[in-house]
């Protein structure tokens, strides 16, 4: 079983910065991919940033070159920086994690509000 455990939520103004974190503990061997994903309201979950164990990302069209996706592999953390935020960022935003096998693992989820 996998735990995952987001912190770093919160409310920013515009313009503004976070960094979301993700520590994975429980059975995390024979990872592939961890990632963010995010649901704003009234809207379908969504990618947002994907990073296999190879190291290669992937990111949703509407967060390239604001976002970055990390991980440090010491911690079983996985890092979003999220740079030159927008109100349509607002979401709860969910750490994900894939396994070679068996389904994928969520996190509770951290809420991000983008206000001025």
């Amino acid at each position: 079983q996998v735990q995952l455990v987001e912190s770093g939520g919160g409310l920013v103004q515009p313009g503004g910065s976070l960094r979301l974190s993700c520590a994975a503990s429980g059975s995390i061997a024979g990872i592939v991919v961890m990632g963010w994903y995010r649901q704003g309201p009234g809207k379908q979950r969504e990618m947002v940033a994907l990073l296999t164990s190879g190291g290669i990302t992937n990111y949703a069209q509407d967060v390239k070159g604001r976002f970055a996706i990390s991980r440090d592999n010491a911690k079983s953390t996985v890092y979003l920086q999220m740079n030159s935020l927008k109100p349509e960022d607002t979401a709860v935003y969910y750490c994900m994690l894939r396994k070679r096998s068996g389904p994928d693992s969520w996190g509770q989820g951290t809420q991000v509000t983008v206000s001025s």
